[in-house]
């Protein structure tokens, strides 16, 4: 597995196939306390995160974790870690703006994709859609 840890395949999963911020959070923060909190980690897990507040009625704290995140991610290069940063930063930033223009232009939440690059990140991602991660709580 050149250089993805399995919490990070597990974040892309959950991210792009279950739709799951709040495992999302969880993966992507224990590797971000695992490989010396990594700003590029800590953006992608603030952008799932921002999905996630606004999903449960928090605009205001999805706002700014978007923000966060996007600050984090705006200047990596456009692919990094198998994944198109680039493209995710631009539609968080566009999300960010429908946010902030949501009582005069209501929407509903929808999800954004995580673009995988690299063929090898996305063949461990479908190892993972025939045999999903267990978690203890």
């Amino acid at each position: 597995m050149r250089g993805y840890e399995r919490l990070y395949v597990e974040f892309v999963y959950y991210f792009n196939v279950e739709r799951d911020y709040f495992e999302c959070h969880e993966v992507m923060e224990e590797l971000w306390l695992e490989e010396g909190r990594s700003p590029v980690f800590q953006g992608l897990l603030q952008i799932a995160v921002g999905l996630y507040h606004y999903r449960n009625g928090n605009v205001s704290g999805s706002i700014k974790l978007f923000t966060q995140g996007i600050a984090k991610l705006e200047n990596q290069p456009e692919i990094l870690y198998g994944i198109r940063v680039g493209k995710l930063v631009e539609e968080s930033r566009t999300y960010v703006e429908k946010l902030l223009r949501l009582e005069e232009e209501p929407f509903d939440f929808y999800d954004l994709d995580i673009e995988v690059t690299d063929p090898e990140l996305d063949d461990k991602v479908r190892e993972l859609i025939e045999h999903p991660p267990v978690h203890e709580d």
